[in-house]
């Protein structure tokens, strides 16, 4: 069987995608099925192609015997000597088969096993390639629309952008160009199926490796994505280099970055922020644009915390609907409380739930690492707090620095329950006193000449020329003149 089928063969290749090999093959299980169709059995058809792929033939593989009782499978040896003079009995010899033979049921069925061949291959080449694409971009077209199912062109197949993975902002139009997220490649009765997705923080993981070139390679990492589509997206990244910026880097200059994808979006907010290993520093973070005074760490075992804002800001921490505050919970997996610094002086929270400044999360200051107020002291006694509070009096630091006198001001309180008060703060807060030791040394050193001269080192004036002199001095260091102390016993 002589035929030029090279082109063909390269030509099918890339129309359908599929491997020169695979249409060998699928030629060869045509030219079978057509010979098995004709004969009843192809137990013995051999097919084989030339070097170029030029050609094709189909042999019938049979046995010399002497009487044929299966001409399918066997040939006489008179006949096979006329083919090959060598032969002998019991050798197998390849006849070629013209296709010419088979009837036209037999090509008929062969055409359509040749097209059912083309097609499952066709479908399971395209699936292992968008079964490696799962979790990468794809652009695609709006094609038509179903029960508010969106089917995208995406050319060699079509997508599906099922409703709820479509973001509240966006609407779609005929043509219009679709950029989404491959989320699923499942395999169907019909086919297969290729779900797409603008919802997922995939999406928006994707949308910042091709925007950002410090993420794309890892410079920049990004630890967490949380997101309301349609609203607001937050954002917590670090960097694996101390001289990069992730935050800036992800912004951009004048902000180009960030802008990108925020169109992309279709307008959604998007707060990136600084990942912190400190939860309470995390939180801070995560609350943005809101700007929070203090985290307490009310329960770390149950991951609660309590942040605490100015009047001015807690709107902005909650966000509309307590949007903000909850894709906060979610970035940093705590369960945040927000109040205002008045709510918080109301709350009654037991001294070991004030430890929230602890030393694992609390941010050490020269009073100590634990504690800043008077009121997380533990065994405080709450009149002794609210006393020294209607003085302007809650931290520690403000009552190191009351003097005898204006500690007397505080009547209701005695000098009995400021000594227990200084004990407590003895044992918990651990003081600082670099900065006053310093202090002290420099006035020592400028009083060590007052304090030689309170020994007994007294200063004169020289009777004659009025210079500086000192007791124990016999000659005036500016005249020469002799000098005489007289002392007079002081009366009792």
């Amino acid at each position: 069987m002589a035929t030029d089928m090279s082109d063909a063969i390269r030509q099918i290749s890339q129309d359908r995608g599929i491997s020169e090999e695979l249409i060998l093959k699928t030629i060869e299980n045509t030219l079978i099925a057509a010979y098995k169709r004709r004969f009843g059995n192809a137990d013995n058809a051999i097919v084989r192609f030339s070097d170029d792929n030029r050609e094709v033939s189909i042999y019938a593989q049979k046995q010399i015997v002497e009487g044929v009782y299966d001409p399918v499978s066997e040939i006489d040896i008179e006949d096979a000597r006329e083919l090959n003079p060598e032969a002998e009995v019991g050798d197998e010899i390849l006849i070629e088969v013209d296709p010419k033979d088979f009837d036209r049921v037999a090509v008929q069925s062969a055409k359509q096993t040749a097209h059912q061949s083309i097609r499952a291959i066709q479908k399971d080449t395209l699936f292992s390639e968008f079964r490696d694409k799962a979790g990468e971009i794809i652009i695609g077209y709006y094609q038509r629309e179903r029960n508010g199912t969106i089917y995208v062109d995406l050319g060699k197949i079509e997508g599906i952008l099922p409703k709820k993975f479509q973001s509240p902002r966006e609407t779609y139009h005929v043509n219009d160009r679709i950029k989404a997220l491959i989320t699923e490649v499942n395999k169907t009765a019909s086919g297969f199926q290729v779900i797409l997705s603008r919802t997922h923080t995939d999406f928006v993981r994707a949308i910042f490796e091709l925007e950002v070139p410090e993420v794309y390679d890892k410079t920049v990492e990004i630890h967490k994505i949380v997101r309301e589509p349609g609203y607001r997206t937050k954002l917590a990244v670090y960097s694996n280099r101390e001289d990069v910026d992730p935050v800036g880097a992800c912004v951009g200059l004048k902000g180009v970055r960030i802008q990108a994808v925020i169109r992309e979006l279709e307008g959604e907010k998007i707060d990136i922020l600084k990942y912190d290993p400190d939860p309470r520093r995390f939180i801070k973070n995560a609350l943005s644009p809101a700007e929070v005074r203090d985290v307490i760490i009310l329960d770390e075992g149950k991951h609660q915390a309590l942040a605490v804002v100015n009047d001015s800001q807690l709107s902005l921490a909650i966000g509309k609907q307590g949007l903000n505050v909850r894709l906060a919970n979610r970035l940093v997996d705590w369960n945040i409380d927000v109040k205002t610094d008045a709510q918080f002086a109301e709350m009654d929270i037991a001294a070991e739930s004030r430890r929230a400044v602890s030393e694992l999360f609390g941010d050490a200051d020269e009073y100590g690492e634990e504690f800043s107020r008077i009121a997380e002291l533990p065994g405080v006694r709450a009149d002794v707090v609210e006393a020294l509070k209607a003085g302007n009096v809650e931290f520690i630091e403000d009552f190191l620095a009351l003097t005898p006198a204006q500690l007397e001001e505080f009547k209701e309180v005695g000098a009995e329950q400021f000594d227990v008060l200084r004990k407590l703060i003895e044992e918990n807060v651990e003081i600082v006193e670099e900065e006053e030791d310093a202090a002290a040394e420099q006035e020592e050193d400028a009083a060590g000449v007052s304090e030689e001269e309170e020994a007994g080192l007294e200063e004169y004036e020289c009777p004659e020329c009025g210079a500086k002199i000192t007791v124990d001095m016999t000659v005036c260091p500016n005249c020469g003149i002799g000098l005489s102390f007289e002392y007079e016993e002081d009366e009792e």
